[in-house]
C-alpha cells in the first residue's frame, strides 16, 4: 500500500491534518494486517502441509511393511537353519552306514527310519519356508509402490515448499513497505492521539480509528443516531470524534467549503 497525501494547494509545506495522517496509519495498519493474513493463508501452505502429511503417513506405512517383511525374513532365515541342520545329520547318518563293514541290521534298520523321518522333516520346512517367500512377495510389491509413490511425493514437497518461499518472499517486500510507511506517518501524529489510537487498536480488533460514512461507522457497521452524527459533523475541524456504539476514533468526512 502506498500513502501520498498530495501535494499543498499552494506549493508550500503545511502542517499535517492529524485525523487524516491517523486515517492513512489506521489503513496501513489495516494493509498489514491483511498481508499477514494473507501470508498465513497462502494456498502453497496447506498445499505442503497435505503433502507433508500424506509423506509422514507413507513413512508410516512403509516402516509397518518393513517390520513384517523383517519378521518372515527372520522366519525363513530360521527355517533354513532349520533345514541345514537336519541335512547335516542326514549326511551323518548316510556317512555311518556306508562306512560300517558287517552292520547290525537292526542298526541299519534305525537309522535308515531316521534318515526318512528327517526326509520328512525337511520336506515339511522346505513347504513351510515356500510359504513364508510367498506371503513376502505382496509385501515387497507394496513397498517398491510406496517408495515410488514417496519417492514422487517428496519431490512434490520440495517444489511446493520452493514455491511457498517464493510467495512469502513476495508478501515480505509489501510488509516492509507499508511498515516504513506506517512509521513514517505515525510519528507525525501527536503523542496523545498516537496512543489513544495504539490502546483502542489492541482492545477492537486491530482497528482503532474508523471513518464516518453516511450515518454509518466504518469500523462497527453500525449507524449512529443523526442527532449524533449532526452533532459530529458541526465539530470544529481537527475535533476527535468518538463512535458512541464501539469507542473508535471518527474521522467525518469533510463538510462543503472546509
Amino acid at each position: 500500500m502506498t500513502v501520498d497525501p498530495g501535494p499543498p494547494a499552494d506549493g508550500r509545506p503545511t502542517a499535517p491534518d492529524p485525523l487524516e495522517v491517523l486515517l492513512r496509519v489506521q489503513d496501513l495498519d489495516t494493509a498489514l494486517a491483511q498481508l499477514a493474513h494473507r501470508k498465513t493463508a497462502l494456498p502453497e501452505r496447506a498445499d505442503l502441509r497435505s503433502a507433508t502429511d500424506r509423506l509422514a503417513d507413507l513413512d508410516v506405512r512403509v516402516a509397518e511393511l518393513e517390520a513384517e517383511q523383517a519378521t518372515l525374513l527372520e522366519r525363513q532365515q530360521e527355517i533354513e537353519r532349520q533345514v541345514g541342520t537336519v541335512v547335516a545329520r542326514r549326511t551323518s547318518i548316510e556317512d555311518r552306514m556306508y562306512a560300517a563293514r558287517a552292520p547290525d541290521v537292526r542298526d541299519l534298520q534305525a537309522m535308515g527310519e531316521e534318515v526318512a523321518h528327517l526326509d520328512r522333516r525337511r520336506n515339511e520346512l522346505e513347504d513351510h519356508e515356500l510359504e513364508v517367500m510367498e506371503q513376502q512377495e505382496p509385501i515387497e510389491g507394496e513397498l517398491t509402490r510406496l517408495r515410488e509413490d514417496r519417492g514422487t511425493l517428496q519431490a512434490a514437497t520440495i517444489a511446493l515448499a520452493s514455491a511457498l518461499h517464493a510467495a512469502e518472499t513476495v508478501i515480505d517486500a509489501e510488509i516492509a513497505t507499508d511498515a516504513a510507511a506506517r512509521v513514517i506517518e505515525a510519528g507525525r501524529l501527536p503523542e496523545a492521539l498516537r496512543a489513544r489510537y495504539e490502546a483502542l487498536r489492541a482492545k477492537l480488533g486491530g482497528v482503532g480509528a474508523a471513518r464516518l460514512v453516511g450515518n454509518r461507522c466504518s469500523g462497527c457497521h453500525l449507524e449512529l443516531p443523526s442527532v449524533e452524527v449532526d452533532r459530529i459533523r458541526h465539530l470544529p475541524p481537527g475535533t476527535v470524534a468518538t463512535c458512541d456504539q464501539c469507542g473508535r476514533l471518527l474521522v467525518r468526512a469533510a463538510l462543503p467549503g472546509q
